[in-house]
């Protein structure tokens, strides 16, 4: 017989992870310091495209047009503004020349050329007191940005009797990326503490609020020194930092809760720190492993697709995860070990109201139960209610246009935002909006302008000029009407390379990317949907045994994003509350964003879910009562849930409040999605539905039942079916109301069952 006073022995996991825990947080914050170390200045290193298809004719012509006729590309320009006076005033041509000649003298500068040379009028102003010089910065992302700041300073602001406004894409794109930094710097430090301040409402314990605020700085600072190294192998966008961020803190923290909250609830019931950490990582520890898994597959999905916007997410997203839930597994249960009671340490509550804490999660608790029990009472109307309203949100999204990112991503005082407003709104033809038509093969000059005289007639071309010759390739550059990627734009593309022609034709600008960008995901967007949707289904059975429970989760999940995609329609496409968030609506939603945000937003739905579940399963096979378990696990986990939610919005609009309008609607349509997952979904919907399917929900064929003995983890351990007979007669004869006695005596055998097994695992 075991003495009183003999400490728990553990085995397996437990051991591993609290063998030596002042050892093992003493490793980890050296690894944390490399960490930080190997991945300081990683966004220096990252790039701002990557919506193009690296496979597509558009990303060919593109390369070989850059590589045969570089002078023909131009990506820098500089706006020259007379005043009052007229650009072709002789004081003002001579000005203008010696700014040309200045630029061309320039190292990293090629192809300069002007409207003082070339009298185009597209280089022109409508009212001829702007005229524009162009020239091409040579070199890659990193070489184009050192020239940029070398040579903008000098060009920039008054020169003699002109004004000078430097921009051009790749300005667009530098200053994009300094932005994006800068916002990054400002959303952590509104973030971080908000955050605490929130922990500590939720935890009480300032130490204990500190613990998820850990893990989440080691998850960002490890994510950060991966995405580093793979600068080195591959290209990875700026943009990812976001989701680094947002991630890394909000994934951190829900894992943290988790355990934290576990941890705090079995010191609470009497159980020594060692046995405590034994059924955290029993329990809660499994959640979070199934949790971390079905967030890295749907972040996953995104690796599918060519481009490397949408991989560099997945990139980022992947990585963080799992070192969130590694940094949970293993450094927070060493932190607890060390701990121990101490976890509860500076209640600051106490300053703030009478109560006691326990009394307060208990009072708390109590109220999820009877919203449960009052959701189950009337579940077809919450069930249908609650679908009609997400499905209502959604209709905007059947409206939506997408289309490609440029300037106006920018705040309106940007710099280069302002030069490039000036063009699209003063001079002829659309800015940037040209398609180029590279010709590759041995023709004669007739047959060229037999080509062009074709090109022209087309009914959406305002002008062809060229061709540019170069050995056996030439180039055609076609002015569209209308706006750069707008419908008839993307038609022509299609028209263009329908024509006829006596040599191989490749067509390459923003509406050709755009409409090759569209063609690639949705080739992909099957087969990454399939991924998801399969592996998601494979996760939840071996989490729950059911056949139906993995079904409702993905359609509920999914159903959970209509207001997401609703409101990315209705305020970015559309426009409305532009003035409120500051941002300029272009009339269309990026190509690459939903896909983003379906990914990362499943997956968040699936980690509450996730939660939620586990808790139901648990009580579910300690008592074999369906309803009891569903108004159990919504008793415990609806208040950490929220929380987690919160918090994690909090971060996501911290995030949202970037002057970049893509990264904008990231960070406040994921905010929402999560927001609406959280209360309305898993308050509502989950339990609704799940008193509609009744018993049947845990049903599994034998097969799949014999599988899941075998291979499937849960968060509590299964327990006798017999234990719930009374339950299960009290389920048959009415609702959760009519089964209390019933519900008691389940969970008091079922309390005994569940002591005895800690007590021998704890021993074992």
């Amino acid at each position: 017989m075991t003495e009183v006073n003999e400490p728990p022995r553990v085995g397996g996991w437990t051991r591993f992870v609290t063998a030596r825990p002042r050892l093992a947080l003493l490793a980890a914050l050296v690894l944390t310091v490399l960490a930080a170390l190997a991945g300081s200045g990683v966004a220096d290193r990252m790039s701002s495209g990557g919506w193009e298809d690296p496979d597509a004719e558009s990303t060919y012509a593109t390369q070989a047009i850059e590589r045969e006729f570089p002078d023909s590309q131009p990506n820098l320009l500089l706006l020259v503004d007379a005043g009052d006076a007229s650009v072709d005033d002789p004081a003002v041509a001579a000005e203008a020349g010696r700014l040309v000649e200045r630029l061309a003298g320039e190292e990293g500068i090629t192809g300069v050329g002007s409207y003082w040379q070339t009298r185009s009028p597209a280089l022109r102003a409508e009212d001829g007191h702007e005229a524009l010089i162009a020239a091409r910065i040579t070199g890659d992302e990193t070489a184009m940005g050192e020239t940029l700041d070398r040579i903008t300073p000098l060009f920039r602001g008054e020169q003699g009797v002109v004004e000078v406004g430097v921009g051009g894409p790749v300005t667009v794109q530098h200053e994009m990326q300094t932005i994006i930094q800068e916002d990054l710097l400002r959303a952590e430090l509104i973030a971080l503490p908000v955050t605490l301040v929130l922990l500590m409402m939720v935890f009480g314990s300032a130490v204990a609020a500190l613990l998820p605020l850990g893990v989440g700085i080691v998850a960002i600072l490890g994510a950060n020194a991966i995405l580093r190294g793979l600068t080195e192998v591959t290209e990875v966008s700026v943009f990812a930092m976001n989701l680094t961020t947002a991630l890394g803190l909000g994934l951190a923290i829900d894992y943290a809760l988790f355990i934290v909250r576990r941890f705090r609830e079995e010191l609470s019931a009497g159980a020594e720190p060692l046995t405590a950490v034994g059924t955290t990582l029993r329990t809660a520890g499994r959640t979070v492993l199934f949790s971390a898994l079905t967030v890295a597959v749907s972040l996953a999905a995104m690796l599918l697709f060519p481009q490397y916007f949408l991989r560099s997410f997945a990139y980022a997203g992947i990585a963080v995860v799992l070192l969130a839930a590694a940094a949970a597994l293993l450094l927070l249960p060493a932190a607890l070990m060390v701990l121990g009671h101490r976890v509860d340490a500076l209640d600051l509550r106490r300053l703030f109201r009478r109560r006691r804490p326990a009394k307060a999660a208990a009072e708390e608790g109590a109220a999820w139960g009877r919203t449960a029990t009052l959701v189950m009472r009337r579940a077809p109307f919450f069930a249908l209610g609650t679908t009609a309203v997400l499905v209502l949100l959604g209709l905007p999204f059947l409206g939506v246009k997408f289309g490609t990112a440029d300037d106006r991503q920018l705040p309106s005082t940007a710099a280069s935002r302002v030069v490039q407003d000036h063009i699209r709104e003063g001079f002829p033809g659309s800015p940037g909006g040209s398609l180029d038509v590279l010709a590759e093969g041995r023709a004669t000059e007739a047959q060229y302008a037999a080509y062009k005289e074709r090109v022209a007639g087309l009914p959406e071309v305002v002008r062809v000029d060229g061709p540019l010759v170069k050995g056996d390739a030439a180039v055609f550059t076609v002015q569209p009407k209308g706006e750069a990627v707008d419908d008839p734009a993307q038609h022509l593309v299609g028209d263009l390379r329908a024509v006829d022609a006596p040599f191989d034709t490749h067509v390459t600008g923003a509406a050709a990317v755009l409409v090759d960008s569209k063609d690639a995901i949705a080739e992909q967007l099957p087969a990454a949907a399939l991924f998801i949707v399969i592996v998601t289904l494979f996760l939840v059975f071996l989490l729950t045994g059911s056949v139906l429970i993995p079904v409702q989760a993905v359609l509920l999940n999914a159903l959970s994003l209509t207001a997401m995609f609703g409101a990315v329609v209705w305020v970015f496409q559309d426009g409305h509350l532009s003035g409120l968030l500051g941002f300029t609506s272009p009339g269309s939603v990026e190509t690459t964003l939903p896909i983003i945000m379906f990914c990362v937003a499943f997956g968040l739905s699936m980690d509450y879910g996730v939660f939620l579940l586990s808790r139901i399963k648990e009580e579910y096979d300690l008592t074999g009562n369906h309803e009891q378990a569903v108004r159990h696990g919504l008793q415990r986990t609806g208040g950490l849930i929220t929380a987690a939610a919160v918090i994690l919005a909090v971060v996501m609009v911290a995030i949202g409040t970037s002057r970049v309008t893509n990264t904008k609607m990231l960070g406040l349509g994921i905010a929402l999605a999560v927001l609406m997952d959280a209360m309305i979904v898993r308050t509502l919907l989950v339990p609704s539905v799940m008193r509609l399917t009744g018993r049947a929900t845990w049903w599994a064929p034998g097969p799949l039942r014999r599988f899941h003995e075998r291979f499937g983890l849960s968060e509590g351990e299964s327990a006798p079916k017999a234990v719930g007979v009374e339950a299960d007669r009290a389920d048959r004869a009415g609702g959760p109301e009519d089964s209390a006695e019933a519900e008691e005596a389940t969970r008091d055998k079922a309390a005994h069952g569940k002591a005895a097994r800690d007590k021998a695992e704890a021993g074992g």
